[in-house]
């Protein structure tokens, strides 16, 4: 004789039973629920007496009840799968048939022609009818997510047992096709661990933890959206995951939950290690932004970039009158193309193709546009490729800067907002020290303007912070390109830290802090606390489940610290409309001599001598110190 778990896998492996046996299922306890009502109000040897009419009067009622099955499609769904929504449907269909049997009875005198049903009779015949169909779609529901179902979801505990564990529960729940069966909570409040929740015990964030997921089968860690950030910060926590390979899965960090609308499990996601960086969630209230850039002519140089393509983002959702965007990488420019056509076809946009050195097409471009807002992002970054090629920094960066500086004064730009780096901080790098330069050229320049030294009307603010997660050429796409062939992943020294922000977050800073700013402010992000590479790969290596892949150390490249600054040891910091903005209080520079010093700078580069280049750098930042690099010998000369 066959057992319950072989009946239930053979009706489990089937994908649905035909509407119809659905529809015979409840039909016959429609039947069984008519004979107990009636034994119960006029005892069982009535029953026993009166057994075939009371069969005749039942299947008429049964007719009808039938009615209120097929106007409300009770037979539709899959038993396996009933939701609230199903049961409700089932109390509706007979409810339907009850008041429909009354009704007929008052209007015909049903109860001439058959056996003795009275309303109280039909009433509760009702009553048991709903009990009977909802407990066996209960039990067949259970039964399936408890045994079959069970076997082909991953097990997981929930971190958080307030609104958002609750919430990612429920979804879970009340999805059939969701991949995940709970096994248990975790919580950090003593007063909640060993109760249960939702059918299933709340554990301790403990040393056990780990143990304990694998005791009950479980190798998956879901994040309460509203637990993120606590999580962020216990690192210990993580590496005790991590180290026992329970996988990780939360909202990535530049997505939020507001707490009200509905979860759904599957916005969850394989954490990537940018996404367990202890570090807090920016918020930013972008209201006064929006107000100021909806409806203007807005210039993003450096738009294909990592920092400039988010700015477009973020800026094209406040719908400006048009946005210039500006870059010499050909394909990334025609990426930006196709975003522009498919996200924000009405906003008048133009992708310009243009190097900002040539001082010609830059007119050109003002002369058209002319932009009110200008967001200069447009820079050579990488350390190591500029401590080899210091014209192209000065031409680029210092040059460039000068040149959209210049013209935007010339054409009445309200606004000039300068992306720069925590590497202009006591630079020790060619690439940092051009970029101290143009803090200096455009602060100096604001202040001539406000001297009226300068005629002009334009404001200019900088914005400096430190590496963002996943940009172009950053060690986070390197680290997962090294470990996908093998390794080794290659890290410059041991005990080199850095900063790091997510770009979407670094980007929305940029724009508060331009639109903020009253011109000459060179505001400073608060990054949070900063990261040993080293520990960075090291987790990476075991996230990605790769085996025997090595670190290895190849020393600190040219120019490069072992940790960077945000601000000069001589600085102070002011505070702003936004906790974690700051003002640097810097040097001040008289534009007319800082004009002269540059431009000496920019004839120098041309000359293509290295040293003579650097030298001239060095002169105009005395702070600039070279670190492992060939330009040290120009330091032992002072």
């Amino acid at each position: 004789m066959k057992s319950i778990k072989d009946i239930a896998h053979w009706y489990f492996s089937r994908r649905a039973l035909p509407y119809w046996s659905i529809l015979l299922l409840d039909c016959a306890l429609l039947l069984l629920a008519g004979m107990l009502a009636f034994a119960i109000n006029h005892g069982v040897d009535e029953v026993q007496n009166l057994l075939i009419p009371l069969m005749g009067s039942l299947a008429i009622y049964i007719v009808l009840f039938f009615i209120g099955f097929r106007v409300f499609r009770t037979y539709a769904g899959v038993v396996r799968f009933s939701t609230f929504f199903d049961l409700r449907r089932i109390a509706l269909a007979v409810l339907f048939g009850v008041v429909l049997i009354i009704i007929l009875q008052f209007v015909f005198a049903l109860d001439r022609y058959l056996v003795g049903f009275k309303i109280a009779d039909i009433v509760m015949m009702g009553v048991i009818g709903i009990m009977l169909m909802w407990s066996l779609r209960i039990w067949v529901k259970v039964l399936y997510d408890n045994t079959i179902h069970a076997n082909h979801k991953d097990n997981v505990f929930i971190y958080g047992v307030r609104q958002g564990g609750v919430a990612l529960a429920k979804s879970i729940n009340s999805n059939s096709e969701s991949p995940y069966h709970i096994k248990g909570f975790v919580s950090d409040c003593d007063d909640v661990v060993n109760k249960e929740l939702m059918g299933v015990k709340v554990y301790p964030n403990d040393t056990n933890l780990s143990a304990t997921m694998k005791k009950l089968g479980a190798d998956t860690f879901l994040v309460s959206p509203l637990k993120s950030e606590r999580f962020r910060r216990d690192q210990e926590m993580i590496d005790r995951l991590i180290d026992n390979n329970i996988n990780i899965m939360m909202i990535p960090g530049y997505k939020k939950w507001d707490g009200k609308s509905e979860l759904n499990a599957n916005s969850l996601k394989p954490v990537n290690v940018e996404d367990l960086l202890p570090r807090e969630t920016i918020e930013i209230d972008m209201k006064a932004a929006a107000d100021l850039l909806t409806g203007r002519r807005i210039l993003i140089t450096g738009a294909a970039g990592s920092i400039g393509s988010e700015m477009v983002r973020q800026i094209a959702a406040y719908n400006p009158a048009e946005l210039i965007l500006v870059d010499q990488a050909e394909t990334p420019m025609h990426d930006i193309r196709l975003m522009m056509q498919k996200r924000w076809p009405h906003i008048k946009a133009h992708l310009l193709v243009a190097d900002i050195a040539n001082h010609q097409r830059m007119e050109l471009i003002f002369k058209e546009f002319n932009p009110e807002y200008v967001f200069h992002a447009a820079a050579y970054k990488h350390v190591p490729m500029m401590e080899d090629n210091p014209y192209e920094s000065i031409e680029n960066n210092v040059n460039g800067t000068r040149i959209i500086a210049d013209l935007a004064v010339k054409y009445g730009t309200k606004k000039f907002v300068m992306v720069s780096t925590d590497k202009a901080v006591n630079p020790t790098n060619v690439m940092g020290c051009s970029k101290r330069i143009c803090e200096i050229y455009v602060q100096s320049l604001d202040k001539a303007i406000k001297e009226g030294k300068v005629e002009g009307v334009t404001q200019f603010v900088t914005t400096r912070f430190g590496n963002v997660l996943g940009s172009n050429g950053s060690v986070i796409p390197l680290f997962k390109e090294q470990i996908k062939n093998g390794g080794p992943i290659t890290v410059t020294h041991p005990d080199i830290i850095r900063f790091f922000m997510l770009i979407p977050e670094a980007c929305k800073l940029v724009i508060e802090a331009g639109t903020m700013g009253n011109g000459g402010e060179i505001y400073v992000f608060d990054m949070g606390e900063p990261v040993r590479i080293a520990d960075l790969a090291e987790r990476m290596i075991k996230l990605s489940g790769a085996e025997d892949i090595k670190i290895e150390y190849t020393g600190l490249r040219d120019g490069e610290k072992l940790y960077e600054e945000v601000l000069n040891d001589a600085e102070i910091t002011l505070p702003t409309f936004h906790p974690k903005i700051k003002i640097a209080k810097v040097r001040e520079y008289d534009y007319s001599s800082i004009s002269a010093e540059i431009a000496d700078l920019i004839d120098k580069a041309n000359s293509g001598d290295d040293m003579v280049i650097v030298a001239k750098m060095k002169s105009i930042v005395v702070e600039f110190k070279s670190q492992h690099s060939r330009f040290e010998a120009l330091d032992n000369k002072k």
